[in-house]
């Protein structure tokens, strides 16, 4: 509207020879991207009735052609306005449903469950996604505390997919199983079958990293199976420990390939001790300069930050890092083993 008022008062008080009336259309134009499609069409009528105004004034102006013109671009501005309308709601509603997905995907994980504090944080890479590859999840079990955090090598709907299948069984596995190498054979033959119901695919390509971590209630220990995985850290008294896995265990849907003997490590976990999990994005998160983001140290800097905090900190150091954009999905579960009540 304001480059609507500013043409025609150049149009009125300049000589007809510079002829600012030309550019009247172009106002309906640029309304079709930002208005609905009446107000688009009311500015394209004052449009015509400022160039019928003019004629007015300066009677050898070329009103008709101009006049076409205006006419013509309104209607075409009009008819961009209500696709540009429907795009937007089509979007709105995918977003919805992406919304609906993630919660049931990645639903909310409770803070707190007996002494033990857990926070999550969950970034897509892709622009307006939701859900990625990566996954996590947490069962207050009668075995203990049992989590997973993992991520299913490739992009888009087919990564999603084998995500919500190990999650899925998982959720199921962590109740029935008496430890976690039953857990992870489950999720193992639950991810084969997801790959195998997709033909036309490369199966040996579609995996999945990930890390069972199991908490009993009393506390004192946690139990580590590290399917390939980026391994977690462990802060004890400020001292920052890299849980690496005595032996490699293989990645979920590789078992058959490289063989299915899996290793469970017991670190300590005593009150006070932090348990940081997380997927590559994290460690492979790029600088400018290429440089990766130096987890362990950037952990260290934090002093004895609540989970919540720490991993807020995590994510918008990463956003900084990256210069305000991920290269892959990003995913981290906190454990704090809080101090008891009594």
């Amino acid at each position: 509207m304001i480059l609507t008022v500013l043409i025609a008062g150049l149009a009125f008080s300049t000589p007809r020879e510079i002829a600012f009336s030309r550019l009247l259309p172009a106002a309906p134009a640029l309304a079709a991207a930002m208005w609905p499609v009446i107000p688009t069409i009311l500015l394209g009528t004052f449009c015509l009735l400022v160039m019928i105004g003019l004629s007015f004034v300066y009677t050898d102006l070329g009103t008709p052609y101009t006049a076409a013109a205006i006419v013509a671009v309104t209607l075409a501005a009009a008819y961009a306005s209500h696709v540009r309308l429907q795009r937007e709601e089509t979007l709105s509603d995918v977003r919805l449903v992406a919304d609906a997905a993630q919660k049931v995907l990645l639903r909310p994980l409770p803070r707190r469950i007996a002494d033990f504090e857990i926070e999550s944080l969950y970034l897509a890479a892709q622009e307006q996604a939701r859900i990625g590859g990566d996954f996590y999840e947490m069962a207050d079990t009668p075995h203990g505390v049992r989590l997973l955090i993992g991520d299913v090598r490739g992009k888009g709907l087919p990564a999603v997919g084998a995500a919500a299948a190990v999650i899925s069984c998982f959720r199921e596995a962590a109740y029935d199983e008496l430890d976690l190498r039953g857990i992870v054979h489950r999720l193992e033959t639950s991810i084969s079958r997801y790959s195998a119901a997709l033909p036309g695919q490369d199966l040996p390509e579609r995996f999945a990293t990930a890390i069972l971590a199991e908490i009993p209630h009393g506390g004192g220990h946690v139990r580590l199976l590290n399917c390939g995985h980026p391994p977690p850290l462990l802060v004890h008294r400020g001292e920052i420990r890299v849980l690496d896995p005595t032996t490699p265990s293989p990645p979920l849907n590789l078992a058959t390939l490289i063989g299915d003997r899996y290793c469970v490590d017991t670190v300590a976990f005593a009150p006070g001790d932090d348990l940081l999990l997380y997927t590559d994005g994290v460690t492979e998160a790029r600088n400018r300069t290429g440089e990766f983001f130096p987890l362990p140290d950037w952990v260290r800097r934090q002093g004895s930050a609540p989970p919540r905090e720490l991993l807020d900190r995590l994510h918008r150091d990463l956003l900084h890092y990256g210069g305000g954009r991920l290269d892959d999905d990003i995913a981290a579960l906190a454990v704090r083993h809080a101090h008891s009540a009594q």
